[in-house]
């Protein structure tokens, strides 16, 4: 399995409902490295996984919907703990929209997997991976 990674930066502001997350429940900050993994089993015509500045700028994008926002007043998390494993399911959903859209180009509809990281810090991420 071949893969390529890409990386930016996320900074969001929200809160959580239920006693398991403590202080947390109030509103906070939190600022995330946020790592999106291409995989596929064979390379593409032109021996590559995806188009790294492809992959780079529509993560970018995807990011960008949420950065510098406070989660709680999004009408589409109404009610949802924002918490960072969702939230790695979300940008990699996203992406994943954008393959099937042909946003990365035409190689890569070959891909077979999207796997997105966010590093909440140097000792704790959550990761998400899915099928394409």
């Amino acid at each position: 399995m071949f893969s390529v990674s890409v990386r930016t930066h996320l900074m969001i502001a929200h809160s959580f409902r239920g006693e398991v997350f403590g202080p947390a429940q109030r509103l906070h900050g939190a600022t995330y490295l946020v790592d999106a993994t291409f995989r596929r089993t064979e390379l593409d015509a032109d021996n590559i996984v995806v188009d790294i500045g492809l992959a780079t700028s529509e993560l970018g994008e995807v990011v960008a919907e949420f950065n510098y926002s406070n989660l709680d007043d999004a009408p589409e998390f109404a009610g949802v703990n924002t918490s960072t494993e969702f939230l790695a399911k979300v940008v990699a959903d996203r992406l994943a929209d954008r393959v099937h859209a042909g946003a990365l180009g035409e190689g890569a509809r070959g891909l077979s997997a999207i796997a997105v990281t966010l590093h909440e810090s140097h000792i704790a991420w959550a990761s998400y991976e899915r099928p394409l």
